[in-house]
């Protein structure tokens, strides 16, 4: 892929290499329910960077919510699988939810570069796909200057943080810059908090979730009052 203005993701600055094309992306998450927003972030970055296909990575114990009532790992994990079945390059990697203890991305990642998902360029590398406001907590997370290094980020914007990604990295970790790719969208708005919290209310999440993702949801009792 190159980079000129022409084959540039929609919103990356100018100067900021593309991935080389065979490059895997890597979404990770509790998707606790993975939603419609999850889908659509997914298939516009591996369309945006002619990525071959997005790893979903549900995390085991999501160190940043010890403490917290979660979904167990295996309902979680189903419900991905029902969410990308119809798309041929979305995969689901257990390698964290088959982890004990807390997941930590940077692991993660090098895990991944060490036994890479198929097809692969092992030249090509990885992509992590995160929100804006993930990436201002970077600095929480475990080394995050090694997980820089190991891949590149791509940062996709989220409602309520209108900070450029390359600005906030370059004073924070500054010479890393070229390791961020700034992408325009989509932002649709929805989260999986509030999905919780309708289904607790009753009130529909029909368009809000894959339906297979619905039903399973219902057909389990998950997010009721007292479950």
């Amino acid at each position: 892929m190159t980079t000129g203005a022409a084959n540039r993701p929609a919103g990356d600055p100018a100067g900021t290499p593309a991935p080389t094309s065979g490059a895997w992306g890597v979404l990770g998450g509790t998707f606790d329910p993975i939603h419609f927003a999850h889908l659509a972030i997914a298939e516009q970055t591996r369309e945006s960077l002619g990525l071959t296909g997005v790893l979903f990575v549900p995390a085991g114990v999501p160190p940043h919510k010890l403490g917290q009532q979660i979904t167990p790992v295996a309902h979680r994990t189903a419900m991905v699988e029902l969410a990308i079945g119809d798309n041929p390059a979305f995969s689901l990697s257990r390698i964290e939810a088959d982890r004990p203890g807390p997941s930590y991305s940077v692991d993660t990642v090098e895990r991944l570069l060490a036994d890479p998902p198929r097809p692969w360029d092992p030249t090509a590398g990885l992509v992590l796909i995160l929100s804006m406001e993930a990436l201002l907590g970077l600095e929480t997370w475990r080394e995050p200057e090694r997980l820089l290094r190991s891949c590149r980020l791509a940062v996709v914007p989220r409602r309520g943080y209108p900070v450029r990604a390359r600005s906030w990295v370059s004073q924070h970790f500054a010479g890393l810059e070229d390791r961020v790719i700034e992408l325009d969208g989509p932002d649709l708005g929805h989260s999986a908090s509030s999905i919780r919290e309708r289904v607790a209310a009753g009130r529909s999440i029909r368009y809000l979730v894959p339906p297979a993702v619905e039903a399973y949801i219902l057909g389990h009792g998950l997010y009721r009052p007292g479950t």
